[in-house]
């Protein structure tokens, strides 16, 4: 597997927010080669002056669009939605804790292989990976 491309939902001060993925401000991207995961872009989440609570298939369908238009599979937040499972098809979602990209960047470098794993084995569909001290893999339901 040569490079892996990531999402990372942050707000405009350029940290995780504890709010679901698709009501970020922005998705970071950055992209895993030789070794270690790099800053790609920015992309501006084109739903971000949307009604909170208006959440419709045809929202999830244009940030869905955005994300495999950039070739992206891993999509990094601090919290996702009970509709996760409408997108796990396209993703694996990775569950955080930490605010900080940078802090977010080395645990994912320390805990490639799961991912990396996960992209090459999967059966159906992705597995919800929350990392906190270590690396506890659920199934999406």
């Amino acid at each position: 597997m040569k490079k892996i491309i990531f999402a990372f939902a942050l707000n405009n001060a350029n940290f995780f927010a504890k709010n679901y993925f698709g009501k970020a401000d922005k998705f970071a991207i950055y992209e895993y080669s030789k070794d270690k995961l790099n800053f790609k872009e920015e992309l501006l989440n084109p739903l971000v002056e949307t009604k909170e609570d208006d959440d419709t298939n045809e929202k999830r369908e244009i940030v869905v669009s955005l994300l495999k238009s950039k070739d992206v599979k891993v999509l990094v937040s601090r919290q996702f939605s009970e509709k996760l499972h409408l997108v796990n098809d396209y993703f694996v979602p990775v569950l955080i804790e930490k605010e900080n990209p940078e802090q977010v960047v080395e645990i994912l470098n320390k805990n490639i292989n799961w991912i990396k794993d996960e992209l090459k084995n999967r059966n159906s569909a992705h597995m919800l990976f929350r990392i906190t001290t270590g690396v506890l893999k659920l199934a999406i339901k």
